[in-house]
């Protein structure tokens, strides 16, 4: 219980946040409390613009607020090989190794039919839509658990006949972490030591 109506809304609000407890949402809203007005202003101002502008990429779906994302849009990047993903966080835990420089895919979620997540809810018509002549591999480096596994054979069954070479990343990400909280380390040896499946 707080002494504002304001102050418990804002905590709810924080607490609703994934990995943030009710803990360390009261420490975020008595820090905003501490901060100018104009600061708390501008960090309003920014979460109204970022949910207003952002959207997904028309290509690899990951979230950008141009039509393309700069990944996409960039001319260096290797053209024949996609990374395929969970979520638009594991592109940026992936760059952060400075060691992949093909295109992604994101599929904003994994196949989990016990909660009514199948190939419809997530991109895999989109990633399949990608998969022209150009593309020779799939990195399928997507969570290492249960979800994460079905997906990984589904999308492997679905891209066997077309003749592209599906790997995926080296398991030296544990089993049941997310790769948006891997170390930079751990990703680069998972990427370089992938296998074919």
């Amino acid at each position: 219980m707080t002494p504002s109506d304001s102050i418990e809304t804002v905590i709810e609000q924080f607490a609703a946040l994934p990995t943030i407890g009710r803990k360390t949402a009261r420490r975020l809203a008595f820090h905003l409390l501490r901060q100018s007005e104009a600061t708390v202003e501008a960090f309003a101002k920014s979460l109204v613009r970022m949910r207003a502008e952002v959207r997904e990429c028309d290509v690899c779906k990951t979230f950008t607020d141009r039509e393309r994302c700069g990944i996409c849009s960039s001319e260096k990047r290797d053209r024949s090989i996609i990374c395929v993903v969970e979520e638009p966080g594991d592109v940026l835990a992936i760059e952060r190794t400075n060691e992949y420089r093909g295109l992604y895919h994101v599929l904003h979620g994994a196949l989990n039919p016990l909660d009514g997540i199948g190939p419809e809810e997530i991109r895999i018509k989109d990633l399949v839509a990608r998969l022209d002549g150009s593309v020779q591999e799939i990195i399928l480096a997507l969570n290492p658990n249960v979800e994460g596994e079905v997906t990984t054979q589904y999308i492997a069954r679905l891209v066997a006949p077309l003749g592209i070479r599906s790997t995926r990343i080296a398991r030296g990400v544990p089993i049941g972490a997310d790769l948006e909280f891997a170390d930079d380390a751990t990703l680069a040896r998972a990427l370089e030591g992938r296998t074919t499946i």
